[in-house]
């Protein structure tokens, strides 16, 4: 499938986030280890807030995130307190830029690792439900660009967490109806800069893996002379598919059904649950 990171924090570097841990995003790109497929390259995408209420920058392209002599450039050069990037293994939708996340309207970003099962089946009745006035703003032709549209539909900038409960729910009972019997496998996440919000979640309770750091004052702690980790400050926040290096109590995994909420300092784990209404 996919793999992704986001991060929160103090403004670092992006080759901080996305090259410098042994197991790096651009390494999971050729290496994960906890992917449906080892390899994920075809293409990559990441998005960056420089200020809390500016529209997102954004940067995707088809070639593999390793082999991207521009992406080793910009992150050298830019520096965020907030990103969101992911490396795509498609799934029966073509290799273009459109297609590869994060997916972005005005200040929201998203990204998607997972599947709806039989897209194809259900995509005209799933996309029939976007709002019209977000359904000439699609431009791939993935299962989580329509994801996001329908919860941008369904509330996404006003009451995120709720939003993306209706989004699961509707591509659930969608799904059932056309005989689909567990629809929608995912992690989620969705930005607008001032927050993060990310979603383990699927039909069949068998979700692809995802993982959030403990503490950064534990490592700062355990690690008191590395800068990487100094940078980033006391209150950073990482959710990863995969954790980005081997250190004791560094990682914990983000249970089934659940929503994580950062904004700053403040973590929020929520219950979540599918919902029609």
């Amino acid at each position: 499938m996919c793999r992704w990171l986001a991060y929160s924090g103090n403004a670092v570097p992006l080759e901080t986030v996305l090259f410098r841990a042994r197991h790096s995003l651009i390494d999971q790109s050729l290496h994960s280890t906890l992917g449906v497929t080892t390899t994920n390259g075809d293409g990559f995408g990441l998005g960056w807030y420089q200020h809390p209420h500016d529209i997102p920058y954004r940067y995707r392209s088809v070639h593999p995130a390793w082999n991207d002599r521009n992406l080793r450039e910009l992150a050298r050069a830019v520096s965020a307190p907030m990103v969101v990037a992911h490396v795509r293994a498609a799934t029966h939708t073509p290799v273009q830029e459109t297609n590869c996340h994060p997916f972005r309207h005005r200040r929201w970003l998203f990204a998607h690792n997972g599947l709806i099962r039989d897209f194809p089946l259900m995509r005209r009745d799933l996309v029939v439900a976007i709002d019209p006035g977000r359904f000439n703003t699609i431009e791939g032709s993935t299962d989580s660009e329509v994801m996001f549209c329908l919860a941008m539909t369904f509330g996404l900038e006003h009451a995120p967490v709720p939003a993306l409960e209706r989004m699961a729910g509707f591509v659930e009972a969608t799904g059932r109806a056309h005989g689909v019997r567990e629809p929608l496998n995912m992690t989620v996440c969705a930005s607008d800069g001032e927050q993060l919000i990310a979603v383990r979640y699927s039909s069949e309770r068998q979700s692809r893996s995802l993982f959030h750091s403990t503490s950064f004052r534990h490592l700062h702690e355990l690690y008191p002379d590395d800068p990487r980790i100094a940078a980033v400050g006391d209150d950073a926040y990482l959710i990863v598919s995969e954790p980005l290096v081997s250190l004791p109590d560094a990682w914990a995994e983000v249970p089934e059904a659940t929503a994580i909420v950062v904004r700053g300092a403040r973590i929020d784990y929520l219950p979540f649950t599918p919902r029609v209404d």
